[in-house]
């Protein structure tokens, strides 16, 4: 703002000469001074001077303990002014002296700083969390559904289970039952058969026996058979063992681990100062990927170099494989089944290394394959542009079998640019993450080939200063890219929400990052040939 005294009628001259709008001020003769006068009016040692800017005049004050002087130093250890007096006093001995307009000037730039990076970054940083509370509060609840669903469903089975075996059990019942009237029904038709055979006989054998008293005649008796011996034997008796329940006490911790189990509430935490656990030296000029084969072993390819490296966390070299052509690869990828695979644009071919063999997966026509990632279901997703330059598209494969092809959005148009570099990544939703360096972008669809979200950088970046080169992510769904011109990394969330950056690691040109399953990242550096593991999350 112009100072109010610019704009009187009378402009300010210099005190000695008259010079109009002198730029210099003596705050303790509180006279205004032209340049060319500030070497004269020092020339007086007659008294003390002070020479401020203008603007700046009526810095210094008088000092409260000594009343002939003035301040103009600052004690920054008591923060007052201080006076020469005070300057050479005990009570400020061994104390830290600065020049009071120094200090002003240092701490108005350093205020100025401060305002701009609360405007520019930090604030919308804040903005962007303070939006993204609502997200997180829904997700609680969405989440929580989720759980209760799964919950109600494998009740529902158990329930499901245990009215089976119930209704199994008194089906079992209902069969004994039958089987048990079926035995009384026959044993009661046997015994029904032979009462009245029982009856006849003795009635036959009373009136014989009356005919008897009258008469000797033998040949009443001489055909007489005894079925006494007959009778005698009841129908088939049986025993039946009843059928008892017997219950067994309910365990409850059977059913619980029948049930399944939910795992624990954690709470993990983006670190403000990510840490470096491990440098690995490689033997790359211009180190373009890593991918890790597991938690201490990591394989690397590099620009200007057909060979395929192995190393561990120590930085030996474990493993050297050429490609199969003699051609560089330009991206690579580990398998699930532990196998690697790399692509080959010189030959528009795909690759698979395993153990000693290479086999040749894909060989294309008309397009080129660059990057590529294996996805958790054992498919790949490749990356590649057409021959004319002119369209890029990911191409998923399962072994060699083309499945799906992902270009276009909703209104036909491309969802990618052409050229230059394109990492990309699945993300544990199925999300397919796509670090599109023209398009300044980390372009993300769906599983099915829709569009998702474009991240073009937080607010406080500028959209075209943002150029990933590679892209990874974690195992609670965040997206990392590298951002090599501005030598950091971006975290965003699932969603696009910016989180933070990586950026005080010493990264000079990061690069095709992966991560680990303990959630570490390694970030290989094109221009140093360097690997660092970094420790992001506690």
């Amino acid at each position: 703002m112009e100072d109010p005294m610019y704009s009187l009628q009378d402009v300010i001259r210099c005190d000695l000469c008259e010079t109009p709008v002198p730029p210099k001020h003596c705050d303790i003769c509180h006279i205004h001074l032209c340049e060319a006068c500030v070497g004269k009016h020092l020339s007086d040692e007659s008294k003390d001077h002070y020479i401020v800017p203008f603007k700046l005049r009526g810095i210094i004050t008088k000092c409260t303990k000594h009343s002939t002087e003035v301040c103009t130093q600052h004690c920054t250890t008591c923060n007052i002014p201080v006076c020469p007096l005070c300057v050479t006093s005990s009570e400020h001995e061994q104390h830290k002296i600065r020049d009071i307009l120094t200090l002003f000037e240092t701490k108005r730039e350093l205020m100025q700083k401060d305002l701009q990076d609360l405007e520019k970054s930090i604030y919308p940083r804040y903005q962007e969390a303070a939006t993204n509370i609502p997200v997180q509060r829904a997700g609680v609840n969405k989440r929580s559904q989720k759980l209760t669903t799964a919950l109600d469903k494998q009740g529902e089975a158990l329930h499901t289970e245990i009215d089976t075996i119930i209704q199994g059990m008194k089906s079992q019942i209902d069969v004994m039952d039958a089987q048990h009237i079926a035995a009384i029904d026959r044993q009661e038709v046997a015994i029904n058969h032979t009462i009245p055979e029982i009856t006849q006989t003795i009635l036959d054998l009373k009136g014989l026996l009356e005919r008897l008293q009258d008469t000797r005649d033998v040949c009443l008796v001489s055909g007489y058979t005894s079925r006494t011996e007959e009778f005698r034997n009841l129908p088939a008796q049986f025993r039946v063992t009843l059928p008892t329940f017997i219950p067994q006490e309910i365990n409850r911790e059977q059913i619980h681990q029948q049930i399944g189990s939910l795992s624990e509430l954690a709470f993990t935490f983006l670190l403000d100062e990510p840490q470096i656990l491990t440098d690995i030296q490689t033997e790359y000029r211009g180190l373009y990927s890593v991918s890790c084969l597991s938690d201490s072993e990591l394989w690397t390819c590099g620009y200007n170099d057909n060979i395929l490296r192995l190393y561990n966390l120590q930085g030996e070299l474990l493993r050297s494989v050429q490609t199969k052509s003699g051609n560089d690869p330009r991206d690579i990828a580990v398998t699930w089944s532990g196998d690697l695979v790399y692509t080959d644009p010189r030959d528009r071919s795909i690759n698979l290394v395993s153990g000693t063999q290479i086999q040749t997966l894909i060989t294309l026509q008309g397009w080129t394959p660059l990057y590529l990632c294996s996805t958790s279901s054992g498919d790949l997703l490749v990356i590649m542009e057409s021959d004319d330059d002119e369209q890029t598209k990911v191409v998923r494969y399962s072994g060699s079998t083309e499945k799906q092809g992902i270009q276009w959005d909703d209104q036909g148009k491309p969802l990618y640019t052409s050229g230059f570099t394109k990492y990309l990544s699945e993300n544990r939703n199925l999300d397919i993450c796509v670090a599109d360096h023209d398009a300044c972008a980390v372009v993300v669809v769906s599983a099915a080939g829709k569009l998702r979200f474009r991240y073009t950088g937080p607010p406080s970046t500028p959209g075209e200063s943002f150029r990933p080169h590679g892209v990874t992510t974690d195992s609670w769904g965040n997206i990392l890219t590298s951002d090599c011109y501005n030598h950091c990394i971006h975290i965003i969330d699932k969603d696009g929400h910016f989180l933070r950056f990586i950026h005080n690691c010493g990264l000079q040109r990061p690069w095709g990052s992966c991560v680990d399953s303990r959630d570490n990242l390694f970030v290989p550096d094109i221009h140093t040939g360097k690997v660092k593991k970094l420790q992001y999350y506690k």
